[in-house]
């Protein structure tokens, strides 16, 4: 069964065999990076590694990939691992249940990766992943914050340099001009206001506030970041 054969028909064989060759990092399985993580198997990536350590909550529902009612509770890690792997069986998937952050984090970026995908959320271990992974030579894509938008005509990617009217991204710049990288970041982002109701404090070890998010909008984030790594592997401007 040629299950890529629409693939096929619009990139071409030579393309489906480079993403069947590619090694891609996805780190952060929400409703950015599973649905990025999805969309690349779709495609045909060949090779995997997924990181989470998260379990899927009720709220969860209303936007990420792996919660249904019938998951709940569950890692989300080996969720997206079956499905994936229903998707497409020949995926080599690597699977961590793990919050990678510190040296771990630079272990895990050892082996040759031809992309990475950033779906943290979380400040600090976001900008050590981007960091690393050019430290490493790899392109990077990273998504800024989708939360508090409705607008899905005003995402845009662009270099980190050039984002703008994002706070997560103007905080990740200023992280990253302190390390000494100014540009070299794709960033899937959008400059629409964040609505101010929509935020609240939140006093967890992981997160500084809680943002409302629609279903749509960290899906539409998601296949950004998938979008962008499908066309630079097979070579398509976008």
């Amino acid at each position: 069964m040629n299950w890529n054969s629409r693939t096929e028909l619009l990139l071409g064989q030579e393309n489906i065999n480079r993403l069947g060759r590619a090694n891609v990092l996805v780190v952060g399985l929400g409703g950015v990076g599973a649905m990025a993580a999805e969309q690349l198997a779709r495609a045909g990536v060949g090779k995997m590694t997924i990181a989470d350590a998260d379990i899927i909550e009720p709220s969860n529902i209303n936007r990420q990939l792996p919660a249904t009612r019938s998951t709940i509770e569950q890692k989300k890690v080996e969720v997206m691992a079956s499905r994936l792997q229903d998707i497409h069986p020949e995926l080599e998937l690597n699977v961590l249940d793990e919050y990678l952050r510190d040296q771990r984090m630079v272990e895990v970026l050892e082996p040759s990766f031809d992309y990475v995908v950033d779906a943290i959320d979380t400040l600090a271990p976001k900008v050590y992943l981007i960091y690393h992974t050019l430290q490493n030579g790899y392109p990077v894509v990273s998504s800024m914050g989708s939360g508090g938008k409705t607008d899905p005509s005003m995402v845009s990617i662009a270099d980190i340099a050039k984002t703008h009217h994002c706070q997560l991204a103007r905080m990740v710049r200023k992280k990253l001009y302190k390390l000494g990288v100014r540009k070299g970041v794709r960033a899937v982002y959008s400059p629409e206001a964040t609505k101010k109701r929509a935020v609240i404090e939140e006093h967890s070890t992981n997160k500084a506030s809680n943002v409302g998010t629609i279903s749509y909008m960290p899906a539409i984030f998601g296949c950004f970041c998938a979008s962008e790594v499908i066309l630079n592997l097979t070579k398509k401007p976008f």
